[in-house]
Parts: C-alpha cells; sequence; structure tokens
C-alpha cells in the first residue's frame, strides 16, 4: 500500500453526499495473495444504504437539469483522472483482488473507456418527432433519466464494473448509489475519491461499502427512492435481488453467470485457437463471467489442439500479481478453491483424463495450478456449472450441428466463441448460438463501443455501446394538440 503515490486514493469509509462516513465497526480488506492485512474499512449498514440513497434522491433533479454538454464534461475530467492514476489504481486493484499488474492496469483503462465512451453520449440523447394522424397535432418523444440509480457489484472486476455502470447513468442524468463486493472495495473508494476531485457534484455519486450484503442489497432494491437497480454476479443472487425489485416495479439489469462454450472447427486456425482460448480462459484466473468454460473441439483436429494447448498452459507463469512476470494470480478465496478442486476432482472421478494441474499451487495458499482436462463429456459436472478458475476442459465433437446442440445445452447465455475460416460457416453457427455475446476467431470480445449483455438466465439490459443509455432513461411521449 505504501507504493501507491497519491496516497489520497486510499480511503477507508463510505463516500455519501460528497462526504467520507465512518462507522464504529470495521471489517478487514486482505490481499488474497498472501492473506495479509491490507486496511480496515468502516462497516457500512441498511442506515447508510438509505442516507446514500437519500442524498442521490435530493441530487437527482438538479444533476438531471444539468445540461448535457455540462455532465459530458465532468465525466470527461472523470476520466482523465483515473487515467492520470492509471498505475496507482492498478497496484490497489491487484493487492485487493490478486489479478496481475498488467491485467489490473488494462481493467483501469477498460473501465475508463465507459466514462469517456458515455461523456460522448450523453449529448447524444436524442428524441424523435413523429408524423401526428391530424393536421393540428404534433407528437414529441424524448428520453428522460428514470431518477435515482442503485447497483451491486462484484469483485472480480472492482473497478470497470462500477465505472460501466455509473458512467451509463450519469450521462443520462442518474444518481448513483453503488454497493462494491466486502473483498474489493478499495477500488470503488477510490473511484469516488476521483469523481469528487473532477467536480462530480456531492449526492451523485456514492459508494457504500459493508459486510452485510442482504442488508444493504435489501435497502438498494426496496427504497421507494430507488428507480433502477443494476446487478453483476451470480444467477442466484440475482433471481433474489429481482424478486426484491418486484414489490417496487423497478427497472432492473441483470449481468448475471455464464457457461461459455468455446468450439474449435477443424478448419480452424489453431494456433490462433490456441491463443484466443488463453486470452478468455486463463485471464484473471479464469474469474470472469465471460470466459470460456466448456472447450469443444472437432475430432479431427481434436489430437492437435490439445498438444497445442498443453504446451501454451505450462508457459504461464503463476505468483503474486505484484511480480512483473506474473500471469495468473491467486483465487479469491479458500470458498473459491474448494470449488474449482471439487469440480476437477469430480471430473477425473467420472472418467475425465487430467493431462496438466489439478491441484493448489506452490505460489500460495490460494494459488490453483493452470490445468488441462480431456475427455470431458457433457453430462459432468465441470460441464455444467462455472468453473471460475484456471481449468480448461476439452470435449471433442463430431458435427457442426452436434457443436451446435452443445453449445446451447445450458441454461446460461452470455458469451461463446468459436474458431473457423469458412465464411458460411461463421453465418450459421453465430446465428444459432444462443447467447447475447459470440467471439468469432476472437478471444476477448467486451469494450465501451459494444452491447454487454446476456439472453436466458445469464440476465438481461446491455452495457455500453449506444444501447447502454437506454436502461437509464424512461421514454416521453407529448401530444400537443389545437396547432
Amino acid at each position: 500500500m505504501k507504493q501507491i503515490t497519491a496516497s489520497e486514493l486510499v480511503k477507508n469509509s463510505s463516500y455519501i453526499n460528497g462526504r467520507w462516513c465512518d462507522t464504529p465497526a470495521r471489517f478487514a480488506v486482505v490481499n488474497p495473495a498472501n492473506q495479509q492485512l491490507l486496511l480496515e474499512v468502516a462497516d457500512a449498514g441498511a442506515a447508510e444504504a438509505e442516507q446514500a440513497v437519500l442524498a442521490a434522491s435530493a441530487a437527482f433533479a438538479s444533476w438531471a437539469a444539468l445540461p448535457a454538454a455540462k455532465r459530458s464534461e465532468l465525466l470527461l475530467r472523470w476520466y482523465q483522472l483515473v487515467m492520470q492514476h492509471q498505475q496507482d489504481l492498478a497496484r490497489l486493484l491487484t493487492l485487493e483482488q490478486g489479478k496481475p499488474l498488467s491485467e489490473a492496469k488494462g481493467e483501469i483503462a477498460y473501465g475508463a473507456s465507459y466514462m469517456q465512451w458515455f461523456a460522448e453520449e450523453a449529448k447524444r440523447l436524442y428524441g424523435d418527432t413523429i408524423p401526428a394522424p391530424s393536421a393540428d397535432k404534433r407528437i414529441i418523444v424524448q428520453r428522460q433519466p428514470v431518477g435515482v440509480v442503485t447497483a451491486i457489484t462484484p469483485w472480480n472486476f472492482p473497478n470497470a464494473m462500477i465505472a460501466r455502470k455509473a458512467a451509463a447513468a450519469l450521462a443520462a442524468g442518474c444518481s448513483f448509489v453503488v454497493k462494491p463486493a466486502q473483498q474489493t472495495p478499495l477500488s470503488a473508494l477510490a473511484l469516488a475519491e476521483l469523481a469528487e476531485q473532477a467536480g462530480i457534484p456531492a449526492g451523485v455519486f456514492n459508494v457504500v461499502v459493508g459486510s452485510d450484503a442482504k442488508t444493504i442489497g435489501a435497502v438498494l432494491t426496496q427504497h421507494p427512492k430507488v428507480a433502477k437497480f443494476s446487478f453483476t454476479g451470480s444467477t442466484a443472487v440475482g433471481k433474489q435481488l429481482l424478486k426484491q425489485c418486484a414489490d417496487g416495479v423497478k427497472r432492473v439489469t441483470m449481468e448475471l453467470g455464464g457457461n461459455a462454450p468455446f468450439i474449435v472447427f477443424d478448419d480452424a486456425d489453431l494456433d490462433a485457437a490456441v491463443q484466443g482460448l488463453l486470452a478468455s480462459k486463463f485471464r484473471n484466473a479464469g474469474q470472469t463471467c465471460v470466459c470460456a468454460n466448456r472447450i469443444l473441439v472437432q475430432r479431427g483436429v481434436y489430437q492437435a489442439f490439445a498438444d497445442k494447448l498443453a504446451i501454451a498452459i505450462t508457459s504461464l507463469k503463476v505468483g503474486d500479481g505484484v511480480n512483473s512476470d506474473s500471469q495468473i494470480g491467486p483465487l479469491i478465496d479458500d470458498k473459491a478453491l474448494q470449488k474449482v478442486t471439487a469440480l476437477v476432482q469430480g471430473a477425473v472421478a467420472e472418467g475425465a483424463k487430467l493431462l496438466l494441474g489439478g491441484s493448489s499451487h506452490s505460489a500460495g495458499k490460494q494459488f490453483f495450478q493452470p490445468t488441462l482436462i480431456t475427455e470431458v463429456s457433457a453430462d459432468m459436472a465441470i460441464s455444467k456449472e462455472e468453473i471460475f478458475g484456471p481449468v480448461a476442459p476439452l470435449m471433442v465433437f463430431d458435427s457442426e450441428a452436434e457443436a451446435i446442440a452443445l453449445a446451447n445445452s445450458t441454461d446460461y447465455g452470455l458469451a461463446a466463441y468459436f474458431y473457423s475460416r469458412d465464411i458460411g460457416r461463421v453465418f450459421r453457427v453465430a446465428q444459432q448460438l444462443q447467447f447475447g455475446m459470440v467471439g468469432i476467431n476472437e478471444g476477448i470480445i467486451s469494450n465501451a463501443a459494444a452491447p454487454f449483455g446476456g439472453v436466458k438466465q445469464s440476465g438481461f439490459g446491455r452495457e455500453g455501446a449506444k444501447y447502454g443509455l437506454d436502461d437509464y432513461t424512461d421514454i416521453k411521449y407529448l401530444c400537443l394538440g389545437g396547432l
């Protein structure tokens, strides 16, 4: 922590209505790479969550009335400050979350790109004039901010998940309250400090940090002043939060779990496919909702692909994220380690073949070896559940139709990937995959210009792109008569 040069970025309490709000109770934030204490943080609860919602409600009208060009200017200033402090923000992120520093720097830039994108989109929140059914009338359609937006964000991208929600909300004219994950509150608080430095008014951006997620979540989903709720996290938790939002008929965006297929057809560029899989599967130690979870390889190239992948995996460097050569950091906690271990052991017990890895790593308590498993079948638990670890399970298929059926045989529909050099196959397969996002000959697909989101039990709503403001605005129809 002492190596963070801008010490003002290190905060230990919630940010509500432009003030840092201390509480007597504290909770610990630890480094997952070595379990060392980073900071004791003030433990907010329901009372602080309600204060934040009320502050956001009080700030909403004046923020919504601000000219779009002014909101754009403030968001751009926020973006500039984030990029100015990219190195410090990345180090803070690595310390509390574990991912390699190079990946953390990438996340900071990725999150900031949404601030930059929506700063421009704020000025393009256009309406419509519609031809009226009679000469004495005019029909005008306006898009207006929904009001107070609340959000709960996960630990795996503690900067970017907040940035892409908050940037869209603020660009649309909404005020915002977020509860970050208990494991990773420091990145969120650093964003609040930079929002204040950027001149974003008190009450417009609020961060509530606390260990009692259920109590805080109840306020953020059920308070009558809240107009919209946004969540990124597991499908199981998302379903519960949806129920809590239902009584208030609140606008909801859900970015939930995934079970991404990664399909390698026999006409694929195998070297490119291996590199794409490494990027998709092993980024953040496999702890992403869009990472490849099931690797489907056509029989004709199955062995060649497995051999190339094994060589590539053995070169991956495992270690503390602050080490310059680290490519695979720790899993977030013991529970995550136990889950990954159980899925691997279960697959082997059911007949899969362990080629590489398969157990904890000598780098530390919460590190897991990059792992390659072959002869996996669709009925194994490892094919049905999100692994959330550096484990690549391979299964074989024979035909294009079989690959599509296997890929779609899941309740989830967030991301999918496939590699092929047949242009006809590219369009056929892309059309038939039941997923919100499809990477074709590409393992990293997310960016601010593209709509991020899924179908089926992976949720609904889109973040980023020109569509990203839709969930934060209401459409108002004006009928002018007597003209």
